[in-house]
């Protein structure tokens, strides 16, 4: 028998036992139509392997089947949180957990149906009456003490796909232990153990209250009431993707003070099929191309996007011939620590516990607009739980006053653990009255910032390697870059090494060799040049893919250089992808 018939043989035979009577109608349906049809491939991609619960939660194509977002998938992943829970909290007379969804396909039913679950196991619940921002269900769960919660997204991905994320009780996604337990537990759970019958008394419906509770929050991130007055009608195009934003963005920019934000009607529309896009990403100039059109007819100051769960935000700037263009996320995250650490130092609201955090593979410029300001900043692995961990490690000790990523998130508050475009898109509209009180652009603004701390041009290439083999091949470059490094990237000569693996961190230059301080291990590696160049390896723990994240440094000394530095970094860059032959 070929190997192909024996992986053939044990998804028949899984698909088969979807056909028993514990599964409904219309899933049988679906699964013997599979069965029944010549071609195998969406029965062997629907059934082989089951669709796993890892540190981020669940996501994948929905459909039925074990590798499939459907109610059974998320039934299981419910249901061993919710004894998880119940192991964790066994001395509470009451668990509580927040549930919201954004506007996907299904994401509505999927988000009920864990609400009858958890009810069924005994647990409090808060279900969100409609679609709602990621940061509002991480503010709710903090708002209502619960000890959960579950927001029912896949973010910025196709129309296909749906996913389910899990929180904590200070309102983050799950960091370990909590993490690896968890998935223990959801592993053991078959379908028979789910509980869909919830007590419905246990199932409390939140709406618009919760809604001015968090707006009340995100009025408290302004730093230049005064200045947002004297440009109120500043022009801002501001566009949901069809998402969860359209619910919160525009009050939350009206309750900041500004009066004439301008909507994309056919992008207000709420939809899973996103029938305006080919996909809901800010990061992808198509995704914001009517926004940007709609910028350039009403003269806008700025035009900003955000994702389907309304934690990413993507935002346009206008250039000096006039022309909008996407800024990337090191950019956004650089403008929104130089005005929180520029206005607060005109405010004189330093108090001197102050900390910004930052992802490794971000603009290693965050680091230094905080060291020539004597601010003490953290740099995190990717992902928005670990700047979560870090808030929580100095709760009561530090002041949180902002951080990010390079993947168009930021937090300007420690009301929300988690992306958060809400506050992001107000907070980001003053900085343009600011910049505007000034008489500056935001595009004039990011290059003050560029001319006072040093000019850098990040790039992020991606390799996909679908399957085992393409699994195996990425592994193996990550061990040839470990064995064998560059000596030198782009004319530079490498100066040293950060392993994350072995959290070591190598000078090749002295021969010395020291610890980084992160609490746990990472399949990271990083380069670093003696002329300030900067390249981050990692694999995707999502997706079947291999990460590069490019930092270039330059000098710009005037506006006047900024196209020809520019195009000098993008050069390097290019140069730099040909000798590492990506």
């Amino acid at each position: 028998m070929t190997k192909n018939n024996e992986i053939l043989d044990q998804v028949v035979s899984r698909a088969q036992s979807w056909l028993s009577e514990v599964y409904d109608e219309e899933t049988r349906k679906e699964v013997k139509r599979m069965l029944e049809q010549e071609d195998k491939n969406e029965l062997i991609d629907s059934f082989y392997r089951d669709l796993e619960f890892g540190t981020g939660g669940l996501r994948g194509i929905m459909g039925a089947g074990s590798n499939r977002m459907n109610i059974y998938t998320v039934g299981a992943a419910t249901q061993g949180l919710s004894n998880y829970l119940k192991k964790e909290f066994a001395g509470l007379e009451q668990i509580k957990v927040a549930i919201g969804h954004d506007c996907r396909n299904n994401s509505r039913l999927f988000a009920e149906k864990s609400a009858e679950i958890f009810a069924a196991n005994g647990i409090k619940v808060y279900l969100f009456d409609d679609l709602r921002p990621t940061p509002e269900l991480s503010f709710a769960i903090r708002e209502l003490g619960c000890q959960s919660g579950i927001i029912l997204t896949a973010s910025h991905n196709p129309k296909e796909y749906n996913g389910y994320k899990a929180y904590w009780e200070d309102g983050s996604q799950i960091v370990g232990p909590h993490d690896v337990n968890i998935i223990a537990e959801v592993q053991k759970v078959k379908v028979e153990d789910i509980q869909f019958e919830g007590n419905k008394e246990l199932i409390e419906i939140l709406g618009e209250e919760m809604d001015r509770k968090f707006i009340e929050k995100v009025k408290t991130v302004s730093l230049a009431p005064e200045i947002i007055q004297k440009f109120k009608d500043l022009k801002i195009v501001y566009t949901p993707i069809h998402g969860t934003g359209v619910k919160l963005i525009p009050e939350a920019l009206k309750a900041f003070g500004f009066e004439n934000v301008i909507n994309v009607p056919e992008q207000d529309v709420v939809s899973g099929d996103f029938p305006t896009v080919v996909s809901p990403n800010p990061e992808e100039p198509a995704a914001m191309e009517m926004a940007m059109k709609k910028g350039l007819e009403v003269d806008a100051d700025v035009v900003m996007a955000s994702d389907p769960d309304a934690d990413r935000i993507g935002v346009a700037v206008k250039n000096d011939k006039g022309e909008f263009f996407i800024i990337n996320g090191n950019q956004t995250a650089l403008l929104f620590i130089y005005y929180i650490i520029t206005r607060m130092k005109e405010n004189k609201a330093f108090e001197g516990n102050e900390f910004i955090v930052k992802t490794i593979v971000s603009t290693e410029k965050i680091a230094e607009i905080a060291r020539k300001n004597k601010i003490e900043y953290f740099d995190v692995y990717t992902g928005f739980k670990y700047i979560a961990e870090i808030i929580r490690d100095l709760e009561g000790q530090k002041k949180y006053i902002g951080g990010g990523e390079e993947s168009f998130g930021f937090m300007p508050a420690d009301f929300v653990r988690d992306k958060d475009a809400v506050s992001s898109c107000a907070l980001m509209a003053e900085i343009t009255a600011w910049a505007k009180d000034q008489g500056k652009t935001l595009f004039e603004l990011l290059q003050d910032v560029y001319l006072e701390y040093g000019y850098s041009k990040e790039k992020m290439k991606y390799i996909v390697r679908p399957g085992k083999t393409g699994a195996d091949e990425i592994q193996q470059m990550m061990v040839d870059f470990r064995t064998n490094p560059p000596k030198s990237l782009g004319g530079g000569l490498l100066k040293v090494v950060k392993d994350y693996a072995d959290l070591t961190e190598r000078d090749l230059l002295s021969g010395e060799s020291k610890k980084i301080n992160q609490k746990t291990t990472s399949n990271v590696l990083q380069f670093f040049t003696e002329d300030g160049t900067k390249i981050s390896v990692r694999p995707s723990g999502t997706e079947p893919k291999i990460k590069f994240y490019f930092e270039v440094a330059g000098e710009l000394r005037s506006r006047e250089e900024f196209e020809e530095v520019e195009r000098l970094a993008e050069q390097k860059i290019d140069a730099i992808m040909e000798e590492l032959d990506l």
